[in-house]
């Protein structure tokens, strides 16, 4: 290597981007750009591009690996973790780029992990490796300007420059022009039943490269290991890849074409599929076609006991509910989304856990900033507000039961400035962590929690909704 190659290499940060020659080593030479779409659809000469070779270019596998350290997550079935991904590409990634273009790469089978659904039972999540994580990341950023442009404006999920909030709105705005009876449609264990004969028909439609649509057919496939076998998937999409929701969105496409085809108003994101209508007579007609054309056409099972033809305000959508105000449709938290924050807030505030206040409250910290960030879209100040109080007693029982002893109690008490009478009261009490946290109310009061650096659900939120 030369000696400019080597200084080139010492100014990469430890981490920033692929190593140059394992990503584009000298004398490889990069394609054109990929021609730009036209109404929506891609041109002939887009399709007919080789799409692999566009996927191995050096900007684009960067871009991938950028995507993947920041995502972070777990190790796959290798061990290899994110941090150590630069050095294992520096080994292995020539040896896999000439795989990937002879077509008889392998992706390594993902780790299964099974993940608690807040309405019960569990979701399958797979962690690929993460040499494959990026090379789906890869593929994804190729293969998303030739789907994206085409898919429904009906469709939220996962889609560049859309998101949850976007859906919601627009399920309200479809509230207001009338249609106030909703067609909830839920697909049992989606991700989990994809037809991969099916799905690959649909990409085929606008990929032709056989490359591509071979290594996208070898990850369908690659199967999932569990207590160290190897298990085949004959079909499915596991969560956890990059790749996985570009793939479920493409199939239901065709049930997006559907739905536009009937004149109907929806709104779906992902498998989260609400469809509008005026009457209840009306949406159990559109019930039972499209719970024909779901498994009859893409081979897809409805769950018959939680899809329902029902009030919006009765459902939930994406973890929202809505209500009807004096100022028309409003949006508000769904009642599963409050039981499941308290019961991830219990997790957090456990008594029995031995842990310093500090740490807990910057892990609640963590939660509660993300939790309330996606959820204040929704009028909730008067729950945000009850759930700060919810908050801030639990955290006094944890208090009282580190405070075990008698004398300990007595010296915490008298530190927070209380007179000797209240002191020796509250200290001496027989009342449970619960109940004895209510006396400590005017001393471990917002003021206190506040200057423990504790976040104000409230205040986060009033504070979002202005910005």
């Amino acid at each position: 290597m030369s000696s400019t190659g080597k200084r080139r290499q010492q100014k990469t940060p430890d981490g920033a981007c692929l190593p140059e020659e394992a990503v584009n080593p000298r004398g490889t030479e990069e394609g054109p750009s990929l021609p730009a779409a036209r109404n929506g659809t891609p041109s002939p000469e887009a399709t007919a591009y080789p799409l692999l070779e566009k996927m191995l270019e050096r900007d684009n596998m960067i871009r991938a690996y950028k995507r993947v350290v920041a995502n972070g997550g777990a190790p796959g079935v290798d061990g290899v973790d994110v941090k150590n991904l630069k050095s294992h590409l520096a080994n292995h990634w020539e040896a896999i780029k000439q795989e990937l273009r002879n077509g008889t790469y392998r992706p390594a089978p993902v780790k299964r992990r099974d993940i608690p659904k807040p309405g019960g039972g569990t979701r399958m999540l797979g962690i690929p490796t993460t040499t494959d994580r990026l090379i789906q990341q890869a593929l994804l950023q190729v293969l998303t300007p030739i789907f994206d442009p085409g898919f429904s404006e009906h469709s939220y999920g996962f889609r560049p420059g859309r998101r949850a909030h976007d859906a919601v709105r627009k399920a309200r705005q479809t509230m207001e022009e009338g249609y106030r009876v909703v067609v909830d449609i839920d697909l049992e264990k989606f991700f989990d039943r994809v037809n991969h004969d099916i799905l690959m028909a649909r990409v085929a439609r606008k990929v032709k490269d056989k490359r591509v649509l071979r290594l996208i057919r070898s990850y369908l496939e690659a199967g999932m290991m569990e207590n160290g076998v190897r298990v085949a998937t004959g079909e499915g999409t596991p969560q956890g890849g990059p790749l996985s929701p570009l793939l479920a969105n493409i199939l239901l496409d065709d049930l997006d074409r559907e739905l536009e085809k009937r004149g109907l108003r929806f709104v779906r994101y992902a498998d989260d599929c609400n469809i509008y209508v005026k009457s209840f007579r009306a949406g159990q007609r559109v019930m039972e076609s499209i719970t024909r054309f779901l498994e009859q056409k893409l081979k897809l099972r409805v769950n018959r006991k939680k899809s329902a033809v029902d009030r919006p305000w009765r459902r939930k959508f994406l973890g929202f509910s809505f209500y009807q105000g004096k100022n028309g449709t409003g949006i508000r938290l769904a009642p599963e989304t409050v039981r499941r924050v308290k019961d991830q807030i219990r997790r957090r505030t456990k008594r029995n856990r031995s842990q310093p206040m500090a740490e807990r409250i910057e892990k609640l910290n963590q939660y509660l900033k993300g939790w309330v960030g996606y959820f204040a879209l929704a009028d909730a100040r008067n729950i945000l507000r009850q759930l700060d109080e919810w908050i801030r007693r639990r955290l006094r029982a944890c208090l009282w039961t580190q405070w075990k002893r008698v004398r300990t109690r007595i010296r915490e008490l008298r530190s927070l400035g209380l007179p000797d009478a209240a002191v020796f009261t509250i200290a001496n009490t027989r009342k449970g962590p619960w109940r004895a946290s209510l006396f400590l109310n005017s001393a471990l009061n917002k003021a206190y929690w506040s200057d423990q650096n504790l976040v104000s659900l409230e205040q986060r939120y009033l504070s979002i909704r202005k910005s």
